[in-house]
């Protein structure tokens, strides 16, 4: 079979959710024989056509920046997918897989697969609807009108969970056309993966924006620093908003407490996950919550927290972790009664690696075969 997958953002150059699935379920599909095309904008050097794990990379346009001003830049969204028609229009695919955010690239995917006759399926990991009013202001109207249209383009529909298939309901499309096809993690290579030397009591990875809301986990370590002055948090990751989080740091005057990270190599990465006690997700919003299945497999509990658009919270039940209200009292509460409690930790631990079992890629990628073999 011969795939092409369509997303902008190109794992390993851009660390992400959307990224990380494309880049597994890719190097699966190649591995056993199928001809893998990403579609991406151009993050390397040399080259527009590279091979890259037996797959081959696109790079349709120069490389821009994702995020202007906190939030994902419309232009880079609409260079990307006028200068992708071309590319992507060069040759004949079985199947072209496209990631719906950030929307207009659906246009370009819709187009090519009408005019080459090819299936073209639509990966949603989140729905935003009314989200777009908090995102945007009123200039939301328009990000939700285009969302909106997509969804009536969208004739292969992926969910990436149940709250995602749910929530495009809420668009109007039929749930039963909807199959969820959800992340996975690479069991194996994490249970090899030794811990890292420098252990922390709690750990957050991941994208530094807004929605992340890593600054209500900074104002909960100011809590637990009253109660427990020795506990230390490690925050992985680059994104808009780590300025403000330091200086927030310094603020709270919690830096003795407290340790900043680039993004990691994804060995370094479950290193340090295995090495620390809890892992934190204080997003209100995620369309699946891949690091809360790699942080179960590195038998680290994961505290989320309840919001609307937060797909995570439907991972984590309480025999692995804990879903607690957005706000800095309620997880400084949910980190004190497992940190310093030895055996719920460990009972906790044991019930997240069980837990974790059901999400290797393999078994993703057969789901996969099996959804573009119904619906196209």
């Amino acid at each position: 079979m011969k795939i092409a997958f369509v997303y902008d953002a190109i794992y390993p150059w851009v660390k992400g959710g959307a990224e990380k699935r494309i880049y597994e379920l890719g190097k699966r599909l190649a591995e056993r024989g199928d001809e893998v095309h990403l579609f991406g904008i151009k993050w390397w050097e040399g080259d527009d056509v590279i091979e890259y794990e037996y797959m081959t990379l696109h790079g349709v346009c120069a490389a821009r920046e994702l995020y202007v001003n906190g939030r994902r830049s419309i232009t880079e969204a609409l260079i990307f997918s006028v200068r992708l028609f071309p590319h992507l229009l060069k040759e004949r695919f079985d199947v072209i897989d496209v990631s719906v955010f950030p929307y207009f690239s659906c246009f370009t995917v819709k187009a090519v697969s009408v005019i080459r006759r090819s299936p073209a399926f639509f990966t949603w990991h989140e729905v935003w609807d009314d989200y777009w009013y908090d995102y945007m202001g009123k200039m939301g109207i328009f990000g939700r009108i285009v969302e909106r249209v997509v969804s009536k383009i969208s004739s292969n529909t992926i969910a990436v969970s149940d709250m995602t298939k749910k929530n495009l309901g809420s668009l109007g499309l039929d749930g039963q056309k909807i199959t969820v096809v959800p992340n996975g993690i690479d069991l194996d290579r994490i249970l090899v993966n030794p811990p890292a030397n420098e252990i922390c009591d709690v750990l957050f990875a991941g994208r530094l924006i807004k929605e992340k809301n890593v600054d209500m986990l900074l104002r909960s370590m100011l809590r637990i620093q009253n109660e427990f002055p020795a506990v230390k948090l490690h925050i992985i990751g680059q994104g808009p908003e780590k300025e403000n989080l330091l200086d927030l740091v310094e603020d709270l005057g919690i830096e003795d407490n407290v340790e900043f990270f680039d993004f990691m190599e994804y060995d370094e990465l479950i290193g340090r996950i295995k090495s620390s006690k809890i892992f934190v997700l204080p997003s209100i919003r995620e369309g699946f919550g891949m690091v809360v299945v790699e942080a179960f497999a590195c038998g680290s509990p994961v505290i989320t927290v309840k919001a609307k658009k937060n797909a995570a919270q439907y991972l984590v039940d309480m025999s692995c972790g804990c879903v607690a209200e957005p706000d800095p009292d309620a997880i400084a509460d949910s980190i004190k009664k497992i940190v310093q409690n030895d055996p719920v930790l460990q009972e906790m631990s044991k019930a997240a690696v069980e837990k974790s079992e059901k999400y290797e890629w393999n078994n993703i990628v057969s789901e996969l075969l099996c959804t573009y073999g119904e619906l196209k």
